[in-house]
């Protein structure tokens, strides 16, 4: 691995990157109103892919886990037991309400 002799140092930020985002986010700032008038005339399912696509930016994203219903390392899952036809009345009610 070559020593880096010039530029800016490792943790120092690109100007130009820095200078972007800096006008992006004033750009944003100050059309919230309009951004909310044009999502609020799309379809319910276009507005929600938008605002998912948008989310990515804002909200960081979680690392995906693995959980093992083993016993080992003193781990005891917890096991939740139900009819089909609860699981059938507890999604209606779900669905009703969002």
């Amino acid at each position: 691995m070559r020593e880096k002799t010039g530029g800016r140092k490792l943790t120092t930020p690109n100007k130009n990157t820095l200078q972007i985002r800096n006008s992006f986010q004033l750009l944003i700032e100050n059309n919230l109103e309009q951004l909310e008038t044009d999502l609020k005339q799309l379809k319910p399912l276009e507005r929600l892919k938008i605002l998912l696509e948008i989310a990515k930016f804002v909200i960081p994203t979680l690392k995906a886990t693995e959980l093992s219903t083993s016993t080992e390392n003193g781990f005891k899952p917890i096991v939740i037991e139900m009819t089909t036809e609860r699981a059938r009345e507890i999604t209606e009610i779900f669905n009703e309400q969002y």
